[in-house]
């Protein structure tokens, strides 16, 4: 959003979130379960719902150090930022991202094929590479800030772990071969991916960098994930895994979780007071100027979201710099 995010309030701008009124998506329960009320609900309505923003609040209440940690990657993205814009650092070669995929399911719907798998590591190369084929959807006013990152995802290995669950929540007990899920593998160096589903209507979340590492990653439901097989619409052209990505990658949701003052520490999108949802009509506006609706950390529908900007992707960029908190990834290169 179009001001400048100075480090010395970056832990200020942390606490805020942490207060009422906040975020403008919708509030679940701490373990959503599925029911058939709620899948009803969520295949009527057609509505995303991610639920990084709010796990990410409850970790920083619960763990007091983590604020700290947070204010200190911000401070040196923003550094980093700067660096970068001067010329005083170097850009980034192409980065490996080797994806581990943990299937969790309780039938063979949700036991999607290797194929459904491969599907979604295309969509990601494709949207975070800018070779997407709806690119060229991009309004004119937008098309001077839509960029790519240039990272290589490839599968590494996948995981399947049969449970008699029916859901699981978003307490991250997927994530605990103890609990019946599956333990993370080399989170380091891997971006881990559990495939299960979540319940209460939710699509997906992320764990933001500088959280625990050993429950670091992205979670999706079964339903949401990729492009073939189970994958069902408007959801179905994998946009849930690029948008949680994208969280992993420490980008924010483009309306900033809060109203027209509120922001995603990134200059070059719009300000923007509340989510989108569906596809909407171009142009849409909210505060001052024109929402960037088609951008992957909105809310809408999976074939009306097609573009990333420079600025995220310099904030993505910094989370590889050689004092980012992803910085492990830098050694799967070559």
């Amino acid at each position: 959003m179009k001001q400048k995010i100075l480090s010395v309030i970056l832990l200020s701008a942390v606490s805020m979130i942490l207060l009422p009124g906040h975020t403008h998506y919708k509030k679940e329960s701490a373990d959503p379960q599925i029911t058939t009320e709620s899948l009803t609900r969520v295949q009527k309505d057609s509505i995303r719902k991610c639920y990084t923003m709010e796990l990410f609040e409850k970790h920083l209440s619960r763990i007091p150090s983590m604020r700290s940690r947070i204010e200190g990657i911000e401070n040196r993205c923003q550094a980093y930022i700067e660096g970068l814009r001067s010329g005083k650092i170097d850009d980034l070669h192409p980065i490996f991202i080797p994806v581990v995929v943990h299937v969790i399911y309780n039938n063979e719907v949700e036991n999607i094929s290797d194929a459904q798998i491969q599907s979604q590591i295309d969509v990601l190369n494709q949207d975070f590479n800018k070779t997407n084929t709806d690119s060229n959807q991009v309004p004119e006013e937008f098309l001077d800030v839509a960029s790519d990152i240039k990272l290589n995802f490839k599968l590494d290995r996948i995981l399947r772990i049969s449970s008699k669950r029916a859901s699981w929540g978003t307490n991250d007990q997927m994530k605990f071969t103890s609990n019946g899920g599956s333990n993370a593998i080399e989170p380091r160096n891997h971006l881990n991916i559990w495939v299960c589903t979540i319940g209460g209507g939710i699509l997906g979340y992320a764990q933001f960098p500088g959280d625990n590492i050993n429950t670091d990653g992205v979670v999706i439901s079964s339903q949401y994930f990729g492009t073939e097989g189970s994958a069902q619409a408007p959801f179905n052209k994998g946009r849930t895994g690029t948008h949680e990505v994208g969280h992993w990658l420490n980008l924010r949701h483009i309306w900033g979780d809060g109203n027209c003052t509120k922001d995603d520490f990134v200059d070059d999108t719009p300000i923007s007071g509340t989510p989108n949802y569906g596809c909407p009509n171009y142009p849409t506006m909210h505060c001052d100027s024109n929402d960037m609706t088609m951008n992957y950390m909105d809310y809408v529908d999976d074939a009306c979201m097609y573009m990333f900007t420079k600025g995220q992707v310099e904030r993505m960029k910094a989370v590889f710099a050689e004092n980012g908190p992803r910085k492990g990834f830098c050694k799967n290169q070559g």
